[in-house]
């Protein structure tokens, strides 16, 4: 196949390797035909006539910033890390906790499974839709495009540039990214105890402890504002602050999708995959936040004696099956040899090493094992145009793996919904079926116990469309994490499944801060003008960089310093705090770059929260507001202060450090701090106790994408940061240049029509065909 490519310049924006150029107006060949029109801060704006073509000019914009992550991530998929990396390091996925060896070992085993091919093979609604599958083709067919023009000897990123390992990208790798991505609050959490099982051998020690399973590093705010909550009072708006991580794979791409008269999107999609998941359309937009609904259950097994590899069910004797797996591991020496590890299946999911006695073992269900929809579900909302086709989208292809969904549309409606894919494990099943060991450990000696089904589930084993909590109204809805209960205070959500998550439980000082700041603004008490929202006090409501903790505790801690000088150290040394309380107490109560008082305040916060930190503890029928005041009963409250002040001065740390000087990514000062401490802009250095130089190592995740949208009758007027930039690339103009506004609080003007994108001073445009 001829490949050719049009270029127009109309503004430098990079200089990219381009392929051989043909003059304008030249007729293209072959079934891809797309331009790229970059705008500031290298946001490509893909336009095509076609969903293969619309992928294809995606493809081939995000390999011109990305190809090295996404590079990578590919051996990961190939189960090839041990050969290129060694078995030890960890992977490169930030969401995953695993070392090389156990990842290619799970992954080797799922490509020689077939999974996945068996899956996408399937008919829509539950395959793959036929603008998937071109869109998926097309993605492919624009990286791969990239990559042999330019040649990886030539790639602009030193990160990959002549390496072994990078290959061109497949379909398969596209649907096995997503099927990764389905499962990242499931099974993709216990590959290192799947990896590791092993039936108990004589001399051998047994892993008696039941298993685990972690939470992925990933959470978000969002709210959906209705015409009651919105100056005007027409149309609604949308705050969109997921919180992912700044490094690898797990980091969203920001693009916008034309097909004139039948798409028209503009959002982030995750690395690798071809479509938007959060973001807006003409008269919609949208968020996700990760919810509380369980994504698996473990199942213990009750042991044939005698023989660890075999299970009752009913009473019948069923054998697990094994999967050896062989890899190809690079040793210190530079050599190659090959580890085989055997992986155990039972009818209910992978076996786990934890557990796996001579008379029980635990298995592991994962709810996404079969979810290929979640693309269909995505291209759907992309093409939505209002809550109730957003609804209606994810309704028919059930397809979202572990999110809630935030909304709102230009007729001032908004709509809250966790119509993620849950397990159909009854409340009755949760008290009858429960056994000893983990959280959601069911009983899977019995048939009784196994997943139910609805009957507008799309597939067996999950909770239907009609089941799941929901909300539309028109003041608003909101969440952060925690769950479903008061997404609106004012109609609690109740009745629905427990698996759901809970209700009249704690709320985390995160979720209470932004209710807080919701009822503040439709007040007209928070100092940002009249009341309702607008789009600028949205923007300054999400990046006022208020600490709830702060706001509730300092003032009684400073009462408390003032009048206790002098406090005892855990190593019993007596430490003079009268320099500490004068810093807090000038504290301006902010996580600003320039706050001072925001590092001692958070020393103190995570040293004390061993204590009993709160004198109020939380009341059901005041959630949003308990628990509160500060317990100076407890007398780790004034040895955390001690400790604290006695860290910072070993370190010779200034006690009124700003924050600026502490925190940073790439050497930028970032605001914002961790969501425990009570922030709704979460950021999160890769660890809190600050090292021997004053500051935090660098953030490697926490507010990501953020969007402010307010849909109005002409169309969507919309704010965005890109918080760690559009590009992996170090030597990109646009590796960290949105960084630097995130850290003075400035915005990217979201460019959507086409005469607002064709009058970017940065405009620049390419028109691919292959």
């Amino acid at each position: 196949m001829r490949w050719k490519l049009v270029t127009c310049a109309v503004a430098s924006l990079t200089a990219l390797p381009l392929a051989v150029a043909v003059p304008a107006g030249a007729a293209p060949t072959g079934p891809y035909r797309a331009e790229i029109r970059r705008t500031a801060y290298g946001i490509p704006h893909v336009k095509a006539a076609d969903y293969a073509g619309l992928g294809f000019g995606e493809g081939y914009a995000f390999a011109q910033d990305n190809l090295c992550v996404m590079a990578s991530h590919l051996v990961t998929l190939a189960g090839e890390r041990s050969r290129y990396f060694g078995p030890d390091a960890a992977t490169d996925d930030p969401l995953v906790s695993t070392s090389n060896l156990a990842s290619d070992v799970y992954q080797r085993a799922e490509l020689r499974s077939g999974t996945v091919r068996r899956l996408i093979a399937q008919p829509a609604p539950l395959g793959p839709t036929r603008e998937v599958r071109d869109i998926v083709r097309g993605y492919v067919a624009g990286y791969n495009r990239y990559l042999r023009d330019t040649g990886v000897s030539r790639l602009p990123d030193s990160t990959c540039r002549g390496a072994a390992w990078v290959r061109p990208m497949t379909e398969l790798d596209v649907y096995r990214d997503m099927y990764q991505v389905t499962q990242l609050e499931g099974a993709e959490q216990a590959i290192g105890p799947i990896v590791d099982a092993a039936p108990p051998t004589a001399g051998k020690a047994v892993r008696t402890k039941p298993p685990v399973l972690p939470k992925a590093d990933a959470g978000s705010n969002a709210y959906g504002l209705g015409r009651e909550a919105t100056r005007g009072g027409t149309g609604g708006m949308v705050l969109a602050n997921p919180h992912f991580p700044w490094a690898g794979v797990g980091r969203f791409y920001q693009v916008q999708l034309t097909i004139p008269g039948r798409l028209n999107v503009s959002g982030v999609a995750l690395y690798g995959t071809p479509l938007v998941e959060i973001g807006h359309t003409e008269h919609l937009a949208w968020s996700h936040t990760v919810s509380t609904a369980a994504r698996a259950t473990f199942y213990r097994l009750t042991l044939v004696p005698g023989d660890p590899t075999s299970y009752v069910v009913d009473g019948h004797r069923e054998a697990m099956t094994k999967r050896t797996v062989t890899v190809q591991v690079r040793g210190k020496d530079g050599r190659l040899s090959s580890v085989s590890r055997t992986l155990y299946d039972s009818r209910y999911g992978p076996v786990v090493a934890d557990g796996w006695t001579t008379t029980n073992a635990y298995a592991i269900r994962d709810v996404n094992a079969r979810n290929v929809r979640a693309m269909n579900t995505w291209l759907a909302m992309d093409q939505a145009d209002s809550v109730a086709r957003l609804r209606k989208a994810q309704d028919t292809y059930q397809g979202i793996p572990f999110t809630n969904t935030i909304a709102a549309d230009s007729t001032g409606h908004a709509y809250y919904a966790d119509a993620s894919v849950a397990p159909h494990v009854t409340d009755d099943q949760l008290k009858t079926c429960a056994v000893d060991g983990p959280e959601l450990a069911l009983d899977g000696s019995t048939s009784r116990c196994a997943w139910g089904s609805d009957p507008d589930a799309i597939e067996p084993g999950i909770f239907g469309p009609s089941r799941t909590p929901r909300l539309s109204r028109t003041d608003y809805v909101t969440n952060s994490n925690n769950s479903p209960w008061l997404t609106n205070p004012d109609a609690p959500l109740t009745g629905f499944p427990q698996v759901f998550g809970d209700t009249g439980t704690e709320r985390s000082l995160r979720t209470r801060l932004g209710l807080d700041m919701v009822k503040q603004r439709l007040a007209g008490t928070d100092g940002l003008g009249p009341r309702g929202f607008d789009l600028a006090s949205l923007r300054r409501t999400m990046l006022g960089d208020r600490d709830l903790s702060a706001e509730l505790l300092r003032d009684q801690l400073v009462a408390y310093c003032r009048a206790h000088p002098t406090l005892t150290a855990t190593d019993g040394t007596s430490v003079d705090v009268r320099a500490a309380c004068r810093v807090l107490a000038d504290w301006d109560l902010r996580t600003d770059t320039g706050s001072k008082g925001a590092v001692l305040w958070r020393a103190f916060f995570f040293a004390a929260a061993a204590s009993r930190l709160f004198r109020t503890p939380f009341d059901p029928a005041h959630p949003v507001t308990t628990p509160r005041d500060l317990n100076t009963a407890d007398p780790g409250v004034g040895r955390a202060l001690a400790d604290t002040v006695q860290r910072m001065t070993a370190l010779k740390v200034p006690l009124d450090e700003p924050l600026g000087a502490a925190q940073r990514y790439a050497g930028i000062a970032i605001p914002g701090c961790p969501g425990g401490e009570g922030c709704f802009n979460a950021i999160y250095p890769a660890s809190l106790p600050l090292q021997a130089d004053g500051t935090y190592s660098d953030v490697t995740s926490g507010s990501s994408f953020i969007i402010a949208v307010s849909l109005t009758s002409a169309g969507p007027r919309a704010s965005t940061i890109l918080t760690y930039s559009e590009s992996a690339n170090p030597s990109s103009p646009h590796h960290t240049d949105q960084t630097r506004l995130f850290s003075a609080k400035r915005w990217v003007q979201d460019r959507f029509t086409d005469a607002e994108i064709a009058s970017d001073p940065a405009y620049r445009t390419t028109r691919v065909t292959g």
